[in-house]
């Protein structure tokens, strides 16, 4: 009777663990996330949510897209859960409270409007970095034909962002500078400026790659294109600098470092110190495990393995 006794206890010892494992798992999940900010994470946030519902449809989640700065105000105020911001964590904003989840890569690129009357001349030459620094930065490239071999002498019509946010920061960075050294009309949202240089012939700006490029079709939008660099600088775009015709090329080259970093770079998820909102932690590392094969179908670029297990280990 002892031995039984004894085995009964020894088989409860071991099968207990795993039953306590079993209930936490099949818990479910209840609450409400709220997230704000980056124009340029808003399309892949509103993707996780939906598949993230999908496993939990207990949980609400509630996502505005306003720009980077927006996104990383709301959340130091209290006012979302989340923030998206597209550009490194200010030094100042951490002393805050900023706590940053890197959770995927994409980038910045310049676009013109697809009839502007050189644009065979200006996609074959491609945009020299210093070229791009003389019209958004000291203004010295005012026409057409300063920026490209042409005839044209037409003004460039140069455009910005108006709101505060990481695609801004991110290009003026490309030149050294900040997001308010950037010259032009300023123009609120990444929809809005594409459609700005969307309705001007002369019109030449930049956008995050998911407003570039129609996420479903991977080629880009009607009524723009975008501006090949010429990183070498010799006046023409090489067969190596050639990778802007589909999403899918540009991503690969992204990826495989061709594309300059900046304007290339991490998107974050910005809590308010270390999340401790049990449905905020799970989404954010459903995000960081499974979420992670969606990242490429919407048209952004997955992190290094190695970097998400670092950015795992923050919760």
């Amino acid at each position: 009777m002892k031995k039984i006794l004894a085995l009964a206890l020894a088989v409860t010892m071991i099968v207990a663990p795993f039953s306590q494992k079993k209930s936490v798992a099949q818990e479910k999940l209840k609450g409400e996330i709220t997230l704000s900010g980056a124009f340029a994470l808003y399309p892949l946030a509103v993707k996780w949510a939906e598949e993230f519902k999908k496993l939990h449809p207990d949980v609400k989640i509630d996502i505005s897209a306003g720009g980077a700065g927006k996104g990383m105000t709301d959340v130091l105020n209290g006012m979302v859960d989340i923030g998206m911001v597209s550009r490194e964590i200010y030094p100042e904003e951490a002393k805050k409270g900023a706590f940053g989840f890197a959770v995927a890569k994409d980038a910045v690129v310049p676009v013109v409007n697809a009839n502007n009357p050189i644009i065979a001349d200006i996609l074959a030459q491609g945009l020299k970095p210093e070229i791009a620094n003389h019209i958004w930065i000291t203004g010295k490239v005012k026409v057409w034909n300063q920026a490209f071999t042409s005839k044209v002498k037409a003004p460039i019509h140069v455009y910005t962002r108006s709101d505060a946010c990481g695609a801004a920061e991110v290009w003026a960075k490309f030149f050294g500078k900040k997001q308010e050294d950037l010259l032009g009309s300023g123009v609120y949202g990444d929809p809005g400026l594409a459609l700005a240089v969307k309705k001007d012939q002369l019109g030449i700006g930049f956008n995050n790659i998911g407003y570039a490029y129609d996420y479903k079709t991977k080629q880009q939008v009607a009524g723009i294109r975008v501006l090949p660099i010429d990183l070498n600088k010799n006046g023409k775009i090489d067969e190596d600098e050639n990778f802007y015709d589909s999403m899918d090329k540009l991503i690969a080259a992204i990826a495989a470092g061709k594309y300059p970093s900046p304007p290339a770079r991490e998107l974050y998820f910005v809590t308010k110190k270390q999340p401790q909102k049990k449905v905020v932690v799970e989404f954010i590392r459903w995000i960081l495990s499974e979420g992670q094969k969606y990242v490429l179908e919407t048209g952004y670029i997955n992190l290094p393995k190695e970097k998400v297990l670092v950015e795992i280990k923050k919760l």
